[in-house]
């Protein structure tokens, strides 16, 4: 039996629209956020749950989380419906939602992890063993009497992951955690990430919308667009099936070498950059990049993979949203 399942989950939200000049009523309209979405989680999986923003992503966290009651439809985490009894439900899942906080932010990271302790009533001994494995995995060790608000986005990030697991939770959501991290932090991140996954066997649902998380965390994903399921497998098998073009810049020592390249890369030069456009389904990276480097001494290269949102897009009109 699957740790989540989900069946035809409905949620819809009623937005007002700013009122016209000379108009005492603001008009109403009615967003679908959720149609019928149905999917199913095992023990010790981690998910990449992707779409454009205004897709549902959040929507589906909050309902699973328990915030949100969905209008129709069904979800089970852990053998409970996560809107019911939300006292007992929230001792088995962690959520980390990248723009809010839920430490408190004028005291040291230290105390709001106590009330934490006293909130869940976790044993002390468990807390603290608990706790150490957390700092020590997350590097916080030098941060717990530091304030939240003195922190940078990355130090705030790391502690809020420390706080949502403290309990030990089964299940993790994360809402976009690496949003406004530079690349040292997201890295740390994407570590500690894999580190809590493999030793413990805590099923992480991740949204995002950053592709190199995705790439690095995720062997499955799920993308949702306009409230509606599009896609649920592996990421290789959709990246196949839509990423059909990449670009790469690079530069030489020698600007002046021009590599021999299939007709199918389209090849442009400005200045000593050399701009390539190139379909991965009919020249895989690696052999690109070989060709590359045959042609001379590379200094610079950056291979730049199709976001998100065209993927997206492209699933759109392969399936007329």
């Amino acid at each position: 039996m699957s740790l989540i399942q989900v069946r035809n989950l409905c949620k819809q939200f009623t937005v007002r629209k700013k009122r016209a000049k000379g108009t005492l009523l603001r008009e109403k309209t009615t967003v679908q956020a959720l149609r019928d979405v149905s999917f199913d989680i095992d023990q010790g999986e981690l998910i990449g749950y992707i779409g454009p923003n205004g897709a549902g992503k959040s929507t589906t966290v909050k309902i699973l989380s328990g915030i949100l009651t969905p209008d129709s439809g069904q979800a089970e985490v852990a053998g409970m419906v996560p809107w019911h009894n939300r006292r007992t439900y929230v001792q088995h899942i962690g959520v980390v939602f990248g723009q809010r906080m839920q430490l408190w932010w004028d005291v040291p990271i230290a105390d709001s992890y106590r009330l934490l302790r006293d909130i869940y009533r976790i044993p002390e001994s468990g807390f603290r063993s608990r706790l150490d494995e957390l700092t020590d995995a997350l590097n916080l060790g030098q941060l717990l009497r530091t304030p939240l608000r003195q922190m940078s986005l990355g130090q705030r990030m790391r502690a809020e992951l420390c706080g949502s697991l403290l309990h030990r939770p089964e299940i993790l959501f994360l809402d976009e955690p690496s949003i406004g991290l530079d690349a040292v932090s997201k890295l740390a991140l994407r570590d500690f990430l894999k580190w809590e996954n493999r030793e413990h066997r805590t099923t992480i649902l991740l949204t995002t919308h950053d592709m190199e998380d995705i790439a690095a965390l995720c062997p499955r994903v799920m993308v949702l667009g306009h409230g509606n399921k599009l896609y649920d497998g592996a990421l290789p098998d959709l990246l196949q099936r839509f990423d059909h073009t990449r670009n790469v810049s690079v530069r030489y020592e020698d600007t002046q070498v021009q590599p021999m390249l299939p007709e199918t890369v389209t090849l442009e030069r400005t200045g000593p950059d050399l701009h390539l456009t190139y379909q991965p389904a009919l020249l895989p990276t690696a052999e690109l990049l070989r060709l590359l480097q045959q042609a001379g001494t590379i200094r610079e290269i950056t291979v730049q993979p199709q976001n998100i949102d065209h993927m997206i897009a492209d699933m759109y009109r392969e399936m007329a949203l």
